[in-house]
């Protein structure tokens, strides 16, 4: 036999047996989440046109989508990211709406990255986005939803980094040259704080904002970091950004969820469509944000409809890893009863099962095999959660 019939392509893999039951539930207890704060689902297809996707949106780069060709020579990518398809949704369905547009979705996205990180090239998200509000009430919605969602899932331990993207633009909008943006941006996604020190000390550029960027690797922690970046800044778009956090905070305190939040005035973001706060939800147990999210008030536009939007995306392969090496039990549906029998006591095994299954219990009819024994479909069971097992044989 040819092995490569039996393995996945490197980056994806399979999902089965009691892990498949437990993505199951975490998916539909999330959406209960969703659901409680009044967002209402949305499908959008596997695959879409490349325009959807391309640069000009800001979203992934061209190297990393999966793309190719219907019939008619249309270039075609598998989603690398559901945003995109949302805000072509709202700009086609809701052209006219001006009230809020609460829409959740659960679907694969493909990104076609380097392996070295061991990451998965398909991987499925859950989100939720809200549209039509550019207020900071709509940020704290997001956030606020966010943090429910881990608790949810039974996270105890974690954070929700906030950031916001115009406190960067409010230091490089006086830099002309457009490399050194690209640069600057370039050493803070990658976290490259030495770098950007060692890049900034050879620029000339005003001398306050260089001693911010040879500070960025401060400008985190919780609330009171806000009353350090604000002195360290002079430009009113960054001002005004710190202060866009701070109304933020305000009214998370109001949920009940600040506890839950840190500042991060260093985050950004590689998709270039966020405009305003962005955030990342961390927990141990990963090696990445298992949460990203933002507000993208330009992104719909660009597909006919000018509205602004925030939300955020839960990669659930992240967050069961996370579960999983906190040792946080996660829950499956469970079969209830598993029923053995031989051919002579069909018959009865079967008239059980009809009587169960009336009763709203799930069963499996198991004809026993002969090199099984009682021991072998107790292990079974408890491995698999039967709630028992009932033998009609002799």
């Amino acid at each position: 036999m040819n092995k490569k019939r039996v393995h996945t392509p490197e980056g994806v893999r399979d999902v089965y047996g009691i892990e498949c039951r437990q993505r199951s539930k975490l998916k539909e207890k999330l959406e209960k989440v969703f659901a409680s704060y009044g967002y209402e689902g949305i499908r959008t297809p596997g695959f879409e046109f490349f325009d959807v996707f391309n640069s000009e949106k800001g979203t992934v780069s061209s190297r990393e989508m999966y793309k190719f060709f219907d019939r008619e020579g249309n270039t075609l990518v598998l989603r690398p990211d559901v945003t995109p398809s949302i805000a072509r949704c709202v700009a086609k369905y809701f052209s006219d709406e001006k009230m809020g547009i609460r829409l959740c979705y659960a679907g694969n996205v493909f990104l076609n990255n380097s392996s070295y990180q061991l990451k998965l090239k398909e991987t499925c998200q859950l989100g939720a986005e809200l549209v039509n509000d550019d207020s900071a009430q709509a940020d704290s919605e997001v956030i606020a939803m966010a943090i429910d969602c881990f608790l949810t899932a039974g996270l105890t331990d974690f954070r929700i980094s906030i950031g916001e993207v115009e406190f960067f633009e409010g230091l490089t909008n006086t830099i002309e040259d457009e490399n050194i943006h690209l640069e600057l941006r370039e050493f803070i996604l990658n976290k490259n704080y030495f770098g950007l020190m060692e890049y900034v000390e050879n620029l000339e550029i005003p001398e306050k904002i260089k001693e911010v960027f040879l500070r960025f690797n401060e400008l985190n922690g919780d609330v009171a970091i806000l009353d350090q970046a604000e002195a360290m800044v002079e430009n009113s778009l960054s001002k005004k950004a710190i202060e866009r956090l701070r109304k933020v905070y305000d009214i998370l305190k109001l949920y009940g969820k600040e506890k839950y939040v840190s500042f991060d005035l260093g985050m950004l973001n590689k998709h270039n469509y966020y405009t305003g706060i962005i955030f990342k939800g961390y927990t141990y147990g990963t090696g990445d944000a298992i949460l990203k999210g933002g507000r993208y008030d330009n992104l719909i536009e660009q597909f006919g409809k000018k509205a602004p939007s925030v939300g955020f995306a839960i990669v659930l392969d992240e967050l069961m890893m996370a579960l999983s090496r906190q040792g946080i039990a996660m829950e499956a549906d469970s079969t209830d009863t598993m029923i053995v029998y031989s051919e002579d006591l069909m018959k009865d095994a079967v008239a059980k099962a009809n009587e169960l299954r009336s009763k709203g219990q799930k069963v499996i009819l198991e004809r026993k095999n002969s090199e099984c024994t009682k021991e072998d479909y107790e292990k079974f069971g408890e491995k698999h959660r039967f709630g028992e097992v009932l033998y009609f044989f002799n």
